[in-house]
């Protein structure tokens, strides 16, 4: 390899070798990009279809609720009232634990994600 005088000539010389090199890094970064942007969507569905179905659950679970208190305290307004006061304590211990339950496990997932290494690339033998 020739001696270069200054780092002008050596990117001279070098100059398509710098330019695959970039245009490399910058194809492996929109590919990190497109992997992280299709888990994403995959996740962001699977989280909608969830929370609808938990919703669905929830309705369902407090009419059934209220049908049963109704039936043992003999109205339907005072079985629905305490269907309601069960629902509206329990929304008052999520809203009070959500640090807890829901902020800080999430931040710990996502550093964790991020955090996690590639996986190593196997290199072919025959180069």
């Amino acid at each position: 390899m020739p001696e270069f005088d200054n780092f002008g000539s050596f990117f001279r010389e070098n100059k398509k070798l710098v330019k695959d090199y970039f245009d490399t890094r910058m194809d492996i970064f929109r590919l990190k990009m497109i992997r992280i942007a299709s888990r994403s969507a995959g996740y962001l569905i699977w989280i909608m279809i969830s929370l609808f179905l938990l919703l669905l659950f929830i309705i369902f679970l407090g009419i059934t609720t209220g049908f049963w208190l109704s039936s043992l305290t003999g109205s339907y307004t005072k079985g629905f009232g305490l269907t309601t006061l069960i629902i509206l304590a329990v929304i008052i211990i999520l809203a009070a634990l959500r640090k807890a339950l829901f902020v800080n496990p999430i931040i710990r997932n996502i550093i964790h994600r991020a955090a996690e290494e590639e996986e190593p690339v196997k290199e072919d033998s025959d180069l």
